[in-house]
């Protein structure tokens, strides 16, 4: 199986993605940041808003379209109710990451069998995958921005630019600009450019490197045009939208310096490899390529500073880190593959044991779930745990023996297909895991209500409901509605507000409504999930 999968590279790293999670991630609940994604593209379908893009009928220019236009591409083939078909897009860019982290490696002159190492890291690290749930943009600015990194690698290689190299680097780069701005030019490019200077020493004469400087322009500028459009069209909105976005970088999720600096952790099941790749004094007389090695090392240290001066700092921001810091990684597994059944220091081999005894255990006792499961299981829901139980033993114990024989090749693969069990059998239970006061709003969309919201409703809550729910309090005040009855949606009982209705309407409690898919009492209970239903009817 190993052999097939190393036979076709880019294939293999294509399916574990769409095996993993692109027939099941529909079981996840939609984030906030989706939700407005989804939403928006939801307008652009119905109300033809493809440029001056909206959500729940306002101006969203915090973003660009570049994704949403996607989004709703797939929703205009699939279903624009369609939660898997909506992700999908987010999923083949996830791919993209991982097969662009494979034809860098390979343009690193690693070997065939190293470079799809590092495509399965990143590609199984906690928050490459995270980041396609919770926020969408991220996973396309830095998906684009790694395939032109491809096509500036073979550039700068070969020391010429031709013409599909330069195309492709010019749209890629716009298609990040697109996508969310300058974040990945400065992350990912800046820190890969600067790497690239200290370890691989470009060559090449003065009139090269203007080319490739001119190639970036162009693409930042192609990139850039839907901002000068819309400042053109709406430029007091832009402006607003664009001062508290500004504003955001100093004011808002301040945190000191260090912050980012646990950052291999988010890597999470290459947590200890992590770790030790960083380990440069001790790593980099082990791998085969220290110049590769070096690089890699300082494009994952340059992006995390870069990241650190920046005051707004939030754990996502983090996810394009973990594309240089996979390669680093894969040279120290790489490492272990070749030379573990050698090594003699337990100070080497302890915290191999650890890592991957650790993952087979869990896989092992994955079982042990049905004890603290909170939901009785029955009929299919059970027999999907028992399949899933059952095929995770076997992987707990196989990586088990692999590991007292020392075949670390074998664990590494096994610890793939254990994550690829975990996505494709185990994902789909946590749609079961629903409290009682769970009630999606989506069943009042083919009633015809005359919806209206009073004070703050979730994007989640407007993507459920499936079209617009107006704001019924405006900077001037009330928004009466003309008609004789409407419901309004809430979040809290009887608010004061309300009262001034009371004077024009009679005010009937109809319902609740609440996404939320934990108890009340757990800590990941959102409280602008949950929202009260009235109806008022003019006196």
């Amino acid at each position: 199986m190993i052999k097939l999968i190393e036979k076709y590279p880019i294939t293999s790293l294509l399916l574990f993605v769409l095996v993993m999670l692109g027939f099941t991630i529909d079981a996840i609940p939609v984030s906030i940041m989706e939700a407005r994604n989804f939403i928006s593209a939801r307008e652009m379908l119905t109300d033809n808003n493809w440029i001056l893009t909206t959500m729940n009928g306002e101006a969203r220019y915090e973003k660009p379209p570049l994704p949403t236009w996607i989004t709703a591409f797939f929703g205009m083939l699939f279903g624009i109710k369609s939660v898997l078909a909506l992700r999908w897009p987010a999923l083949l860019f996830l791919a993209s990451i991982g097969i662009s982290t494979y034809l860098i490696s390979k343009k690193l002159e690693l070997t065939k069998s190293h470079s799809l190492v590092n495509g399965f890291i990143v590609l199984s690290s906690f928050y490459v995958i995270g980041i396609t749930i919770e926020a969408p943009w991220d996973i396309y600015t830095h998906g684009f921005m790694l395939m032109a990194l491809l096509q500036l690698f073979i550039m700068l290689k070969h020391q010429k630019t031709s013409i599909l190299s330069s195309l492709l680097f010019v749209l890629f780069i716009a298609g990040s600009v697109l996508s969310k701005g300058p974040v990945s030019l400065y992350v990912l490019f800046l820190s890969f450019a600067i790497a690239y200077g200290i370890a691989l020493k470009p060559k090449g004469n003065l009139l090269h490197f203007l080319k490739l400087f001119s190639l970036l322009i162009f693409g930042v500028v192609l990139g850039g045009w839907w901002y000068m459009h819309v400042r053109i069209a709406d430029p007091e909105t832009f402006a607003a939208i664009a001062a508290r976005e500004t504003s955001n970088w100093s004011s808002y999720n301040v945190r000191p310096f260090y912050y980012y600096w646990s950052f291999f952790v988010q890597s999470g099941l290459w947590t200890i490899p992590a770790f030790i790749s960083l380990l440069y004094p001790y790593l980099k007389s082990r791998v085969t390529d220290l110049r590769a090695y070096r690089f890699s090392f300082f494009w994952t240290i340059i992006a995390v500073v870069l990241l650190s001066v920046i005051p707004e700092k939030k754990s996502r921001y983090l996810m394009p880190v973990l594309i240089p810091l996979a390669i680093n990684i894969g040279f120290y597994i790489e490492y272990l593959i070749r030379e573990f059944k050698n090594l003699k220091d337990k100070r080497e081999t302890i915290p191999v044991y650890f890592q991957f005894g650790l993952i087979a255990s869990i896989a092992s006792l994955f079982w042990v779930i049905w004890f603290f499961s909170s939901s009785v299981l029955y009929g299919t829901v059970l027999i999907r745990f028992i399949v899933t139980a059952i095929i995770l033993l076997i992987i707990g114990v196989t990586i088990f023996k692999n590991l007292k024989s020392k075949n670390i090749k074998n664990v590494f693969y096994l610890v793939i297909a254990f994550m690829l069990s975990v996505g494709l059998f185990a994902l789909p239970i946590a749609e079961t895991h629903t409290t009682t006061d769970y009630k999606p709003i989506s069943e009042l969309q083919d009633k015809n209500l005359n919806l209206y919201h009073l004070d703050y409703v979730a994007p989640e809550m407007i993507y459920n409901y499936g079209d617009k729910i107006p704001s019924l309090k405006t900077d001037e005040g009330y928004n009466i509605p003309i008609e004789k009855t409407f419901h309004l949606l809430t979040r809290t009982k009887q608010p004061d507000t309300i009262k001034v209705l009371s004077e024009l309407y009679k005010m009937e409690f109809i319902d609740t409504y609440d996404l939320n898919r934990a108890s009340k009492d757990s800590r990941t209970y959102n409280k602008r999930l949950f929202n009260q239903l009235y109806k008022l009817t003019r006196k």
